[in-house]
């Protein structure tokens, strides 16, 4: 198990992986469901989180998901997921979903996904999660807007209780 003083990079988390859209998954348009892709972005980003924690996590919510592309009956699905940010106890994975053509191999950015995760032990309680540093350019840049995503969640959360009070 890792330990909150192990100081880990985004490349450490780093998950790819990859499927194939079965007519099953898909909707009478032709299109997979957006529940399907969902699920796989999900999967594949507790995995990162996993990685970096070396614990168990759970998915505290999905923060933004957008699908920009549509992805047809036949398409490869490839999924990249890394962990972007880290608090205290949570920590932010971002999931890069593409469309690859399985003849050509072209790819294209069908959805974009942030979601948190908490590191939690053995009786499920939040644990500390590991420090991240960021190396490359790319990886500050996704620190840095992750810390951005942070904050604004922060201020909407207080913003929405005060308006619950």
């Amino acid at each position: 198990m890792a330990t909150s003083k192990t100081i880990k990079n985004p490349a450490q988390s780093v998950v790819e992986t990859r499927y194939l859209v079965m007519p099953h998954q898909a909707n009478p348009f032709g299109t997979a469901f957006g529940g399907v892709i969902m699920s796989w972005i999900d999967m594949v980003a507790s995995m990162a989180a996993q990685r970096h924690c070396g614990t168990e996590v759970v998915t505290a919510s999905i923060d933004s998901l957008s699908f920009q592309e549509p992805v047809r009956i036949g398409d490869h699905v490839v999924l990249l997921a890394s962990v972007n940010y880290v608090g205290k106890t949570s920590l932010e994975v971002g999931v890069k979903v593409m469309r690859e053509d399985p003849i050509t191999h072209k790819r294209i950015v069908a959805t974009k996904a942030y979601l948190t995760f908490v590191s939690i032990d053995e009786n499920h309680k939040p644990i500390p999660v590991p420090p991240l540093k960021p190396k490359t350019d790319d990886e500050k840049r996704r620190w840095n807007n992750a810390a951005l995503r942070v904050k604004a969640r922060k201020a909407l959360r207080k913003q929405v209780q005060a308006n619950n009070s």
